[in-house]
């Protein structure tokens, strides 16, 4: 596909030889090493677990193709705040502060600064868990993987609001096939995947010319779309390298959220739409649509009450079925079903203001 190519990989690659990884030996990348980008406005509690949590990191043993969960990974941790925090963070953190710019921005700008072989990107509000790389790093011996994502997971003990958003997006009824970014699905190839929970090939990373946008969000559709179709090479998706993320809060938290997510994602079925132009991105749509327009469909053709009605008695025992495997909690479980038709909702009138616009930011 030599015209997505052109479009969206640089013409300048890393200079030097691959290595036996399959990386280039750019001056001053420190072989093996990770180097974990977290753009963040400002420091925060969330930032603080992360960071922790990172210092207590494992990897496989070197050399060895097992996974050992006992040998310390080899590290640096960067942080790009708008500004330099009041407090400072772990000793060993790097602060890089970048001014009020969008995470797109900051994760380009940690790049550059970086030291690792391999760039792993992190929301401020992720932590790993104790296997992330252990789990991650052995899919890069093979040359053809550039990147690896593991799912994000709800913290245990996330309050009851925080916990349903987390049922919802974990769910297929409000994900559809994309639901193991949320859960732990099986082992496969994607090409799409978010920047949450994103480890990827420096030398790749660089011969697109890595995030080179100001969406936000769905800046990491664009380098997922020139790692994948413009490149030729691999994502894995790894559920064992999974991290802990933190959600919004239903209902306003996450509802602005997931309009973000719609907006874009309608907008990008125009400007990337070998991976935004597909079935599932539209159902949500489709399905609001038929629930305004089909009043007005059955006052003209009475015949047709029965089958609304049943459609939408249909889904509303799904959303009941959904929210009941939270039933331990009842609380988590009457806000997940809500949580549902709120979510499919607001997603679907996004979805279409996004199909709409040409004006989004960039």
């Amino acid at each position: 596909m030599p015209e997505v190519k052109r479009s969206i990989v640089s013409e300048k690659s890393p200079a030097g030889a691959p290595s036996a990884s399959g990386s280039a030996s750019r001056p001053g990348t420190t072989p093996g090493l990770v180097s974990v980008i977290i753009p963040v406005a400002e420091a925060n509690g969330f930032l603080r677990e992360s960071v922790e949590t990172i210092g207590r990191l494992t990897a496989p043993a070197p050399g060895g193709l097992r996974r050992d969960l006992r040998s310390r990974a080899p590290c640096e941790v960067i942080v790009l705040p708008d500004r330099e925090p009041a407090e400072p963070l772990a000793a060993a953190v790097r602060i890089i502060p970048t001014g009020a710019v969008g995470p797109a921005d900051k994760r380009d700008r940690g790049a550059a600064e970086a030291r690792g072989e391999f760039l792993a990107f992190l929301d401020d509000d992720a932590y790993p868990s104790e296997g992330w790389l252990a789990w991650a790093l052995p899919h890069f011996r093979d040359a053809s993987v550039a990147a690896v994502g593991g799912p994000g997971l709800t913290p245990p003990g996330d309050a009851p609001a925080a916990q349903a958003s987390g049922a919802v997006l974990a769910s297929r009824l409000a994900s559809g096939g994309y639901a193991y970014r949320n859960r732990r699905g099986s082992r496969r190839d994607v090409d799409d995947f978010p920047s949450f929970n994103l480890i990827v090939r420096r030398s790749d990373f660089e011969a697109t010319g890595g995030f080179r946008s100001h969406y936000y969000p769905g800046e990491d559709t664009k380098l997922c779309l020139a790692l994948t179709h413009g490149l030729g090479k691999r994502i894995v998706y790894e559920p064992d390298a999974y991290v802990y993320h933190h959600r919004r809060p239903l209902f306003g938290a996450h509802c602005r959220q997931i309009l973000r997510y719609a907006i874009h994602r309608g907008k990008f079925v125009r400007e990337f739409p070998e991976t935004s132009r597909r079935p599932a991105y539209f159902v949500p749509s489709a399905f609001l649509v038929g629930l305004v327009a089909g009043p007005a469909a059955c006052a003209l053709a009475p015949i047709l009450w029965p089958v609304y009605g049943g459609v939408c008695a249909l889904y509303a025992a799904a959303c009941i079925a959904e929210a009941s495997r939270h039933a331990a909690r009842p609380r988590v479980a009457l806000l997940t079903a809500a949580g549902l038709v709120a979510t499919h909702l607001v997603y679907g009138a996004g979805f279409l203001w996004g199909l709409s616009r040409k004006d989004l930011a960039r």
